[in-house]
This record gives C-alpha cells, structure tokens and sequence, in this order.
C-alpha cells in the first residue's frame, strides 16, 4: 500500500457573495412568492368551492397545499393544522385517499351546476362545464375513499 500524503487544497478566502448568489437568491425567492400566490389563489377557489356548484373543493385545496409546499412552510402549516381542511389533506398525503363524504358532495354540486350553466350558455358552449366536471368527477372517483 501507498502511504504517501495527500497534499490539502488551500483554503478559499471568503469575501462578499458573487453577483451570480445575489441574482440567484433574489430569483428563488421569486419562484417561493409565485408558489405562494398560486397556491392563495388554489385555496380562494376552493373556499368559492364550497358556495359554488362548478367549483370542486377538493383538488383546489390539495393544488394549494401542494404549492405552499414549495412556497411558504408557515401557510402549508397553517392549511394542514386547520380543523375543516387539515384532515383532507393529511388523507391525500398519507393514502392519496379523498372522504367518501367530500365525493359525493362534488359530485352532486358539480352535476347541479353543470345542469344550470347548460341552460344559461349558448348552445355552442353548453357542454363544456358538464365535460370539465365529468373529467374531475371521474379523477375524483378513481381515488381511493376514506
């Protein structure tokens, strides 16, 4: 065997961050503030989801919960610590399992809702509210239930 000693680098004075770190710290925390915008927003619409029909609760807060992931600990803490909220998204996490309760109220809402704007829409459009909730209803129910 060899026994002879590796010279150690020299050490590397350190000095003030290059440009290149500020530009990137101020970029990253860019991206954490369009993750927690996206993810506000998510949570908006899932909280409208709860008053109106087309709007599906469920997906909106799991999109949020997943954007505060990657944007804002304290708003992904808060949302998975709240008493409506939390559990649904403890369930999705630890099973990717919805409340059989959450299916069936979405699906209802959402059947309910595609009926009326099929009666308000022009015929050319009419369709399309009951397609997108027919897609969300079919993810939906494919998931495994609590």
């Amino acid at each position: 065997m060899c026994s002879a000693q590796v010279p150690h680098a020299p050490e590397v004075p350190q000095g003030p961050p290059a440009p290149y770190t500020v530009q990137m710290n101020i970029a990253t925390k860019a991206v954490r503030m369009l993750w927690l915008l996206a993810g506000i927003v998510a949570l908006g619409l899932g909280v409208l989801g709860i008053f109106l029909p087309l709007l599906p609760t469920t997906p909106f807060v799991l999109l949020a919960a997943w954007c505060f992931s990657r944007g804002s600990a304290r708003c992904e803490a808060w949302l998975l610590n709240h008493r409506i909220l939390g559990p649904m998204v403890h369930d999705w996490r630890e099973r990717r399992a919805v409340p059989l309760r959450a299916k069936q109220l979405a699906t209802v809402m959402m059947t309910l809702g595609s009926a009326y704007a099929g009666t308000r829409l022009p015929l050319a459009w009419c369709w399309v509210p009951a397609a997108c909730c027919a897609c969300v209803a079919l993810w939906l129910w494919r998931l495994p239930s609590r």
